[in-house]
């Protein structure tokens, strides 16, 4: 549900408009390093022209029963749902059943300031509510199912951070919201107005509301990199909702952006007011740049899922990619498909095989850090025998070790070395660097 990483691609070559030119094996390659290393597990999808031109999967489905993921292997999308979530909204508003401008207190009266929240507000994360997914203890309290008036309590409970349009920031929220005003307007299942509206206009063979995992209907499990993929949690889908319930396959991503920017979905007139960007927030959209390119996607994260979707409308091209393991960061394998399929320069990448140390070694980092630059303490410990850092109020992650006392999270950047003579520890994340010191 959370975006967990961000989606920000730059280079400098010259983009090439022949998809035909593609290197499919350096493709190939690519996916296949990533397999082999245990970078990343899931399937990638690119079309060109509505139609595709390019499939790999790698990894497993379930690894205990040794079931391999393949084209049709379903994800959960996490918040790649919104973009869903709002393509129907904006059918409605094209069937005069609300508009943008509706308040939330038509059907939501008890929800802090739903007398100034608009629809509009709502789609694009200005409605002020707070996210429930940030409160804390939210991630042990997603595996069991919330009906809507629970949610409601929550919701009211949670209150607000800012009055409406007074800025933009990201609340899961706000599509909860619109999952139940979707309900309320069509006195249907979510589920159902999903399927009617959009699945089975366009012929999408694999995107549903999730519900319970099967993987005997090629259902992918997610999972956690330490040592070894390590099994997640499953969240109830009843907690997500539009805001990130859907599951799909990176081929019925691609047909989906490419049937909506297409028109057959909804409006030109209402895409555009999707495309919209202010703030930095679309209508259940986002602007991804490649080179001197511009795509509109959105990206999701949910349990251990992670995937990204998104269309570049001036090439005609999506691309789509899920995962349900990753122990890399999801932006540079991105940034090297990409960069292949568009013929830019790029080097595979090397994989050094990570360093193993003992107990005793570990054992010296461990302890909590802190640091008035820095916006939350940091807990080290060990976990059986995998060293692991957490944020105050925060998911633990595992700690990959690149030398004697540097160690590193791909998936999101996270650099940490530290100095045990001198009691701290030195954070390096998306250009900042923070000096902790042991308490």
């Amino acid at each position: 549900m959370k975006q967990l990483f961000t989606f920000i691609l730059i280079s400098t070559i010259i983009f090439s408009l022949n998809a035909q030119t593609f290197d499919r094996q350096k493709m190939d390659n690519l996916f296949n390093l990533i397999e082999e290393n245990n970078k990343s597990m899931g399937s990638i999808s690119i079309f060109q022209d509505g139609k595709e031109v390019y499939q790999k999967s790698i990894g497993f489905v379930d690894i205990n029963n040794n079931l391999m993921s393949n084209a049709t292997t379903i994800y959960r999308i996490g918040s790649i749902s919104k973009t869903f979530t709002t393509t129907i909204i904006m059918q409605m508003v094209e069937e005069k059943k609300l508009t943008l401008e509706t308040k939330l207190s038509k059907w939501f009266k008890k929800i802090p300031n739903s007398e100034k929240i608009s629809i509009k507000q709502l789609l694009g994360h200005r409605s002020g509510l707070f996210n429930f997914t940030n409160a804390e203890g939210y991630a042990s309290q997603t595996e069991k199912p919330k009906s809507r008036s629970e949610q409601l309590k929550t919701f009211i409970k949670n209150g607000t951070v800012f009055e409406p349009g007074e800025k933009a920031e990201y609340s899961n929220t706000n599509f909860v919201l619109l999952s139940f005003i979707i309900e309320e307007v069509e006195n249907k299942p979510f589920s159902e107005v999903l399927d009617e509206r959009i699945v089975e206009r366009i012929g999408l063979k694999n995107t549903s509301y999730g519900g319970k995992i099967n993987t005997a209907n090629n259902e992918a499990l997610s999972y956690r990199k330490e040592n070894n993929w390590v099994l997640n949690t499953e969240t109830d889908m009843s907690i997500p909702m539009g805001a990130g319930a859907i599951v799909s396959t990176p081929t019925d991503l691609n047909i989906f952006f490419n049937k909506l920017f297409a028109g057959e979905l909804i409006s030109v007139e209402s895409l555009n007011k999707m495309k919209n960007i202010v703030d930095g927030y679309g209508l259940g959209l986002f602007t991804y740049p490649f080179s001197e390119k511009q795509s509109f996607g959105h990206t999701g994260g949910i349990d251990g899922f992670r995937a990204i979707a998104s269309i570049f409308p001036d090439e005609n091209v999506a691309i789509s990619f899920c995962r349900n393991g990753e122990n890399m960061s999801g932006n540079d394998i991105l940034i090297g498909a990409l960069s292949i399929y568009f013929v830019h320069d790029y080097e595979l990448p090397e994989f050094a095989p990570a360093i193993v140390l003992n107990i005793e070694v570990l054992e010296q980092y461990s302890g909590t850090y802190s640091s008035p630059t820095a916006p939350l303490k940091l807990k080290i410990f060990i976990d059986g025998d995998v060293l692991k850092a957490q944020g105050e109020g925060q998911p633990s992650f595992p700690l990959e070790a690149f030398d004697e006392n540097k160690f590193k999270f791909e998936q999101a950047g996270v650099q940490i070395e530290f100095i045990p003579s001198e009691s701290k520890l030195i954070l390096k994340q998306g250009g900042g660097t923070f000096e902790m010191a042991k308490e």
